[in-house]
Parts: C-alpha cells; sequence; structure tokens
C-alpha cells in the first residue's frame, strides 16, 4: 500500500521522520515523505494513504489521488476540515485522539491547582508591583465541571478526582465516566453551572459548540468562579469572557487557546486582569507525539485493510 506522509511546511520540530516510522513497526508499504503542495502532487496518483496535519490536508487536492481510501489527521480537532467537502466521500477520515491525554491531564491539574491558589490574580497583582496576601482554601473543597469526556476531559477528570474534587461531566450522550461522580447531557450544561466553581472546557468544535460558552452561561457561573479552556478558542465568547475578568465577576482564567492563534500584539487578552495565557501547548508532548500518532494510526490502517471501522474514524455529521 502506498502511504504518504505529508510534513508541516511551518512547524519544522514535528515532522514524522523515516526513523520513527521505522520504530513504529508497520513493515510492507511504500512510503514517501513530502512538504507542500507540490510533493503531494508527485506522489497523488497512487497514493493510497495520507497521513497530515489537517492545516496541510486543507491545502492539498485530495481528489487528485484517484486511489485515496483513508486520511489520517495527526491532530485530534479537524474542526479546521470542517465541512469536509475538501475530503471525497468515499474516504476514510481518521484523527489521532487519545494521544494528548497524559500532557493534557497534567497540564489540567496546573489549571486548577492554579485557580484554586488563585494565581491568575496574584500574577496581576505582580504586574502592577502591588503585594496584597489573600488566602484560598484546598481543591477538594472545590466542585469542577468538565465539558467534554473525550482524551482530553476524561483525563482532567481523573487528575481533578485524585485531589479529591467533586466532579461533573458534561458530554453529548451523558454517558457515565470513572473519574466524574455525574455526567450530564448536553442539555443539561445550563442546570450545573450555577453549581460550578471551575468550568473546565474540552469538547471539539463543532457548529453546536461555538459559544457555547456565552455571555449568558457566563452569567450563570457563580461569582468568582474560574475557567480553563484547552479545546479552542471559539467554544467561548472571547469578549463576553474578558469582560467577566476585568469587572471581577469571574475569578480568573487559564485559557491555552484563543480566537486568534498567535494572538497579536495590542490584543486586550494580553493586559486583562486574573487571566493566565499559554500558546497552544496544553496537550502536545513532543517526545511521545509522533510515536504515539503512528500507534494510533498503525491500529487504523490495520482495520482499514480488514474491511473494519478504524477505532478513530471521523463522524462527518458530528464533527469528530
Amino acid at each position: 500500500m502506498h502511504i504518504h506522509i505529508q510534513n508541516d511546511t511551518g512547524i519544522t520540530e514535528k515532522p514524522i521522520t523515516p526513523d520513527q516510522w521505522d520504530a513504529a513497526g508497520i513493515p510492507g508499504h511504500h512510503v514517501t515523505y513530502g512538504r507542500g503542495a507540490e510533493a503531494f502532487m508527485a506522489e497523488a496518483a497512487t497514493v493510497e494513504v495520507l497521513i497530515a496535519p489537517p492545516w496541510e490536508i486543507k491545502r492539498l487536492d485530495l481528489f487528485a489521488a484517484p486511489h485515496l481510501k483513508m486520511v489520517q489527521s495527526t491532530s485530534a480537532g479537524v474542526d479546521t476540515l470542517q465541512p469536509f467537502e475538501r475530503i471525497p466521500a468515499h474516504v476514510v477520515l481518521t484523527n489521532n485522539r487519545g494521544t494528548h491525554a497524559a500532557k493534557a491531564g497534567e497540564y489540567s491539574l496546573m489549571a486548577i491547582l492554579m485557580l484554586v491558589n488563585t494565581i491568575p490574580r496574584f500574577v496581576t497583582y505582580q504586574r502592577a508591583e502591588h503585594w496584597q496576601r489573600e488566602a484560598s482554601g484546598l481543591a477538594r473543597e472545590k466542585r469542577l465541571t468538565v465539558v467534554g469526556l473525550g482524551a482530553l476531559g476524561g483525563a482532567a477528570a481523573a487528575q481533578a478526582k485524585y485531589l479529591g474534587m467533586q466532579v461533573t461531566g458534561v458530554s453529548h450522550a451523558g454517558a457515565a465516566h470513572a473519574a466524574c461522580d455525574a455526567v450530564l447531557p448536553s442539555g443539561g450544561l445550563d442546570a450545573v453551572l450555577p453549581d460550578t466553581d471551575i468550568l473546565l472546557l474540552a469538547c471539539p468544535l463543532t457548529p453546536a459548540t461555538q459559544n457555547l460558552l456565552s455571555r449568558e452561561r457566563i452569567a450563570r457561573l457563580p461569582a468568582g468562579a474560574g475557567v480553563i479552556n484547552i479545546g479552542r478558542g471559539r467554544l467561548v465568547d472571547e469578549d463576553a469572557l474578558l469582560d467577566a475578568l476585568e469587572t471581577g465577576r469571574l475569578g480568573g482564567a487559564v485559557l491555552d487557546v484563543l480566537h486568534k492563534e498567535p494572538l497579536p500584539p495590542g490584543h486586550r487578552a494580553w493586559s486583562v486582569k486574573n487571566l493566565i495565557i499559554t500558546p497552544h501547548v496544553s496537550s502536545d508532548d513532543p517526545s511521545t507525539y509522533n510515536a504515539l500518532t503512528l500507534q494510533i494510526f498503525k491500529k487504523n490502517l490495520a482495520a482499514l485493510i480488514a474491511g473494519d471501522q478504524p477505532p478513530t474514524v471521523v463522524d462527518r455529521q458530528k464533527g469528530y
């Protein structure tokens, strides 16, 4: 089978290399590598499987590959590919969900403890050269709500449960989760917000979840509540969130994702009170990312060859 690996033209520190491919133990295939649309077109006539980041997939003419059977995204989020018109209908689209769990869990633990200990507020005081002591309680006294219980949200919930927090999950189906005291379907979010001390967003971005945390829902959170977003920036009404931080309606926020990335100089988010920003790094461990992605691909490829549904197939109707 001809497998083409299309590496990122911009993020040069994370290409999938021949050594990494060999270490993954997927023998018996013709494997090519490339960067840029011309490299893909040079192989398109015989390519059967494509491995690439979603932003690279979006740049390619997949209809020029008549034998293409599967596209493996090297990212869990595929929102940049919606509405999937660039991918032929007969082609199976898979992602690498599961790769990010361990790192996302540790980042979420850090962010939760930052909010419990009012670190965003102390950072604001530090910038102002203002010394003010404020005591804080324990994580086990707080109530966490996690929206999205996939690899990211599930890992975050597990870390919170380890701290002894009361954890409520919100997911599409509302199925029980081992790390949650209760799980509600998506329609139950409004009901749980008034009882939420920290809200953590870890769900995919779809038309249904865009602006999930609206101005109205921010108002339903208790005064002084905290927000963590490790999903996608557009899950949140960003202006409404920044307003709530500036006025003190919210106690703090830790955001790894924003509407505009990179965040441009002069954006109000740089200077708003009680906010910590990280540059979309919550879920990526560069030492293991490609190896884990290739192991997920290995299982997807085996299923494809056997005529079965790959484990991480993307439901194009749901968008994830």
